[in-house]
């Protein structure tokens, strides 16, 4: 027989009724075995990218990090945004299942409660003379084969949750519908974060495709500068074979560009609930690639605060110690109370009278008292599952603050990387320059001019490219400290419940 524990005092628990005066005075507040919870400290040091991100310069000033999206100054990329938010499936989805969470921890609470149920019912049946019944009373004076009955009344049932069980599975049902909350929130966060970063790489294909389309402009006029010369006979046919190669390899760029452009035009129109070429039609102008706006000062107690995934595993965390309780529960008896009031007659018209009145009154008592270690075994995992949830807390912290140093890092060098492509862009253009220039004075061959175009080439593209990475860098930063939703409704949450409490 399994060892059972002991029973630790009373205590006010969250979601205990009052329970009504009992025929023996039984009158208790929610006795709950198992272990209190405890929410675990965690500790971060501070990012060691911080001071990088906050010493830029040149950045627009810091935007609010629930809105961090108007801080890049694009009404278009706000509207995106906003367009999203309302209209994503997956966003719906997420809301779809807070609403069964709350059901479900709505259900839970309710078994707390007792269960009137009304009943009413009107049962005929033509007796047969061969049975033993009708055999023996056929022969009595007034017998009629043809009898009618009729019920009407209210039964109650209540278990009484004396160790708590059903309390601690009310406080699971609560902590994962708080956890669905915060999945929702992680939700929303993804989905602004995932249309910005479409909308970003659509304005950046859109400038490489310029980019591109500047280039095959200036080969075209090359090649035809080299067919000039040659019909001149100053040029010779592997030059404008050459030429060509370059016109063509530059005119091949433009295809790939094409495709991802359409990609994330999709993409985008997906993450808005709509079919793919809906909106597609608004951001076929090409658009200015924004800049990435300043970032407010990121401290790791803001992190723990705001990031969904740590609140959502921290709730989970809050189920599975309350799960234990619940398990822990089934050492000790149940006990439940039924009532019936009630009337039963064979005449409607004589169904409500003193003499049809039948109250009836159950007490229960349920003991598993030999399962072959079944509740052990249910203990078990119960303690299993939480520790499994703390490890699952613990990590998601790790992987955030990751997150946070990735952005803030890739933010950081990609501005160097930035600056450094702007000198050499500016400095391969006078070459360009200067390479044809001189080509047409003969004194230099053709190919210091291809080499000269195609380096110019790859580092506009490369330019565009790192304007667009640093930008989504910027998103991933906001991403990855939890922007995107109000820690306001939190906060009014939180000091709610320390009120009830």
């Amino acid at each position: 027989m399994s060892s059972i524990p002991k029973v630790p005092p009373c205590k006010s628990a969250r979601g205990n009724t009052a329970f009504i005066g009992l025929a023996f005075s039984l009158a208790v507040s929610g006795c709950a075995v198992g272990p209190d919870y405890l929410k675990p400290t965690s500790s971060l040091m501070d990012f060691h990218g911080a001071g990088a991100v906050a010493s830029r310069t040149g950045t627009a000033p810091a935007p609010r990090l629930d809105s961090w999206w108007n801080g890049f100054n694009d009404p278009e990329l706000s509207r995106i945004v906003g367009r999203a938010l309302v209209q994503n499936l997956d966003l719906a989805a997420a809301l779809a299942r807070v609403e069964q969470a709350h059901a479900a921890a709505h259900e839970a609470g309710a078994q707390l409660l007792p269960t009137v149920n009304f009943s009413s019912q009107v049962a005929k049946q033509r007796q047969s003379l061969e049975s033993p019944i009708g055999a023996v009373a056929s022969h009595l004076p007034g017998y009629n084969r043809t009898q009618s009955q009729y019920d009407v009344g209210a039964a109650a049932s209540w278990e009484i949750d004396l160790f708590g069980g059903l309390n601690r599975g009310a406080e699971a049902a609560a902590d994962e519908a708080e956890a669905a909350e915060a999945a929702h929130l992680g939700t929303r966060i993804s989905v602004a974060a995932d249309a910005a970063d479409a909308y970003l790489r659509i304005r950046g294909d859109q400038a490489r495709i310029v980019v591109a389309t500047s280039q095959v402009e200036t080969d075209t006029k090359l090649l035809d500068l080299v067919q000039r010369r040659f019909a001149g006979g100053i040029a010779t046919d592997r030059e404008v074979a050459q030429a060509e190669a370059l016109l063509y390899a530059a005119r091949a760029f433009l295809q790939p560009l094409q495709i991802d452009l359409e990609g994330q035009l999709n993409r985008l129109d997906v993450l808005m609930g709509v079919q793919p070429g809906t909106y597609a039609v608004e951001l076929t102008a090409p658009g200015t690639i924004p800049s990435a706006p300043a970032i407010a000062d990121a401290k790791p107690s803001d992190l723990l605060r705001r990031r969904p995934d740590i609140i959502a595993a921290e709730r989970h965390l809050a189920a599975s110690n309350a799960r234990i309780g619940q398990a822990i529960s089934d050492y000790y008896p149940k006990f439940s109370l039924s009532g019936l009031l009630g009337f039963e007659s064979l005449s409607a018209s004589t169904l409500v009278r003193a003499t049809t009145f039948q109250p009836q009154a159950l007490f229960g008592l349920r003991w598993r008292l030999f399962d072959f270690g079944k509740i052990d075994a249910e203990v078990a995992m119960a303690r299993g599952a939480e520790a499994e949830a703390l490890a699952s807390y613990r990590q998601s912290i790790l992987h955030a603050a990751e997150d946070v140093e990735n952005a803030f890092t890739a933010l950081v060098q990609l501005e160097v990387h930035s600056q450094e492509l702007d000198r050499e862009v500016a400095a391969l253009g006078r070459a360009r320059d200067r390479s044809q220039t001189a080509y047409q004075g003969g004194l230099i061959a053709l190919t210091d001019v291809l080499d000269a175009d195609r380096q110019l080439l790859s580092a506009q593209d490369e330019q565009v490219r790192t304007q667009v990475d640093t930008a989504r860098a910027a998103v991933s930063s906001f991403r990855a400290l939890g922007g995107g939703w109000s820690t306001e409704k939190i906060a009014s949450s939180e000091v709610q419940n320390a009120q009830n409490e």
